[in-house]
């Protein structure tokens, strides 16, 4: 598996890895409370874990949207996380400055769907060091995403691995197509995120809507296709959210989730 953060491999375990946590860093307490429930529930299941929230949100439908509450003050918030419970973290960047700015702070720099194409961006964060994950974009074939798995190994880094996050479906919706993850195996680790591939984009309110309810089925699928990990975005009260809180798992349902899925993982393989 080229995905290398080391800290995720300190147990041994041959479960699918998570990364989880909430959409954004909106306060100082929640990402600890977050971060607190799963990873007693990582060490229950045996499951490696990764704390993802992200420090800026860029990628906003309408001006009055959440996007952050300060870059540094979220990154810092971000970092103390993985230092109390010495568990890997990662962000999503936006710019290529962002690259440098979080990689202070963070194990795993992400690239968002919607910039997976852009070069010098991706070129940036493989030039740090850090473990990337490229999250497949909505309007790309799985085959394309050996091309930017490519861009980040021609940088000299070879810690990458895939997010896949379902294709444009109409307008305002989303599908997502799970053959494309042994596909895309062959060429990096891939991980389902999916919250993100039930959200139902482009709503005439400007609000992102989504199906929550439909998280169970989508995560089963995946770790019966073979996913190597899954990506989930949680929170003690998603109404309450800042930023995606009509696709975002509650809290408390996220063990019962973990329970099925490691039993399905524990079968097939």
């Amino acid at each position: 598996m080229l995905l290398d953060v080391d800290k995720i491999h300190h147990r041994d375990s041959k479960n699918f890895f998570l990364i989880a946590g909430p959409c954004a860093i909106e306060n100082e307490e929640t990402p600890f409370e977050i971060a607190e429930t799963i990873v007693a529930l990582s060490d229950q299941y045996n499951i490696p874990y990764i704390f993802k929230g992200s420090f800026k949100k860029a990628n906003r439908s309408r001006v009055d949207s959440f996007t952050g509450i300060g870059d540094e003050k979220a990154l810092e918030i971000i970092r103390k996380v993985g230092e109390k419970y010495h568990i890997p973290t990662t962000t999503d960047i936006h710019e290529i400055p962002h690259a440098a700015l979080a990689a202070k702070y963070v194990d795993v720099l992400q690239i968002p769907a919607f910039l997976v194409r852009q070069t010098d961006l991706v070129v940036a964060a493989a030039r740090t060091g850090k473990t990337v994950t490229l999250k497949k974009g909505q309007f790309l074939s799985p085959e394309s995403m050996k091309f930017a798995i490519q861009k980040v190994k021609d940088s000299g880094n070879d810690k990458v691995a895939i997010i896949e996050r379902g294709n444009s479906f109409g307008y305002t919706d989303l599908v997502v197509d799970f053959r494309g993850i042994p596909v895309m195996q062959q060429y990096a680790p891939v991980i389902l995120d999916i919250t993100h591939s039930l959200q139902q984009p482009n709503q005439s309110s400007g609000v992102t809507g989504g199906r929550p309810e439909l998280i169970e089925t989508i995560a089963k699928a995946g770790i019966a296709v073979g996913a190597d990990g899954i990506f989930i975005e949680t929170h003690p009260d998603p109404s309450r959210a800042k930023s995606d809180g009509a696709n975002m798992l509650k809290l408390d349902l996220l063990e019962p989730l973990l329970e099925k899925l490691t039993r399905i993982r524990e079968a097939i393989l």
